[in-house]
């Protein structure tokens, strides 16, 4: 089977359903959830450097650039379908802290709710950081093209 890549607009559209969904599933329901954790901003930033640092490693292994290792062929596969999950997952999460963003973007007069606009609004920001280390991730785990294949493209 053949991993494609992953297609940015899916992503959004995840995002924006996620965002949608959770705006009405809390309007009804909102004081009696938990607050949010403001432990998902560093947690998800985490996991975003991770990835980043992971992409930017496997680039330069598979590109065979001096002082690295060869990477083995399996790594990669699992590091792309890692980068492939983490997109699409840092997607549903953003979706989340999106719906909750713009249900607490109304109510920014009363102390609680403008709290966690404040957390909804920062995890929403580091999730979309972690879609782009998982995008970066995933391009870096693509086999390089000869030079033959380069011109026919």
């Amino acid at each position: 089977m053949k991993l494609k890549p992953t297609h940015p607009g899916r992503l959004v559209g995840i995002v924006i359903a996620v965002a949608l969904l959770t705006w009405a599933v809390i309007r009804p329901m909102y004081s009696e959830l938990p607050l949010l954790p403001w432990t998902a901003i560093p947690t998800v930033l985490l996991l975003a450097i991770g990835e980043g640092y992971s992409a930017w490693a496997t680039k330069a292994r598979i590109a065979r650039k001096p002082d690295t290792k060869p990477v083995e062929p399996l790594s990669v596969a699992r590091l792309a379908a890692l980068g492939k999950a983490s997109a699409y997952a840092g997607a549903a999460f953003a979706g989340l802290f999106a719906g909750f963003a713009l249900y607490t973007m109304q109510l920014l007069d009363r102390e609680t709710p403008r709290r966690e606009f404040f957390l909804a609004t920062g995890s929403f920001v580091a999730c979309v950081v972690l879609i782009c280390a998982a995008l970066y991730l995933e391009h870096a785990c693509r086999i390089p093209k000869e030079p033959d294949e380069r011109k026919r493209d």
